[in-house]
C-alpha cells in the first residue's frame, strides 16, 4: 500500500517585492518552522522515501530541508514545474509518474491546489493547509498509476501551530 504527503511550503519571506513569485525564499519564521516540522515527522512517522516540489524557491527550500531530516540522498528529491500553483488534476499527474518502488512520496507545493486537492481525494474536510502544514494519506494502492478520484484515508494532519509554532 502506498502513503502521500502533501506538505504545502513553509512561511515565505516578502522583504524584497520585486522577486518574482517563483523566487521568493524563506521567511525566517519558514527557516524556523520548517525544520521543527521535518524533526517531527522524521520522528513520528520515519518512512517517507521520496520528495517531489514545486520549482518555486520557498516550496524547494521546504523540499530541501525535509530532505536532510529523513536522511535522505539527493536522488530522492526531484523538481516538477507542473507543480508549480497546481490544481488538484495536475498534482495527480504528478503522484500518477512516480516510481512504484517507493512507498511513500511527499509532494511539496502550494495553496489553494494543495487544500484542494486534500478536500477531494481524502476524507478530510480542511479549509486550509498552513504554510508548513503536512497531511498524510493513505491511498490505499498498489501502484501510483492507479491514483485515481477514489478518497483515501487521512490518517494525520500536522501544522506548526499544534507544536507551539507561529
Amino acid at each position: 500500500m502506498k502513503k502521500l504527503y502533501l506538505v504545502r511550503h513553509a512561511k515565505s519571506s516578502w522583504d524584497d517585492y520585486m522577486l518574482s513569485d517563483e523566487k521568493r525564499p524563506l521567511s525566517e519564521r519558514g527557516k524556523r518552522d520548517a525544520p521543527a516540522m521535518a524533526k517531527m515527522l522524521s520522528e513520528k512517522d520515519p518512512d517517507l522515501e521520496y520528495l517531489v516540489s514545486s520549482p518555486a524557491k520557498r516550496a524547494l527550500e521546504t523540499a530541501k530541508i525535509f530532505r536532510k531530516a529523513f536522511n535522505l540522498s539527493r536522488k530522492r528529491l526531484d523538481e516538477d514545474s507542473r507543480l508549480y500553483h497546481a490544481s488538484p488534476s495536475i498534482i495527480t499527474e504528478v503522484i500518477q509518474n512516480v516510481d512504484d518502488q517507493y512507498r511513500s512520496v511527499a509532494i511539496f507545493g502550494h495553496n489553494p491546489g494543495m487544500t484542494d486537492f486534500l478536500n477531494r481525494f481524502s476524507d478530510a474536510s480542511i479549509d486550509n493547509i498552513p504554510t508548513c502544514g503536512v497531511a498524510i494519506i493513505d491511498v490505499g494502492i498498489d501502484s501510483w498509476k492507479e491514483f485515481s478520484s477514489e478518497r483515501g484515508k487521512l490518517l494525520a494532519f500536522y501544522y506548526p501551530k499544534m507544536f507551539g509554532l507561529f
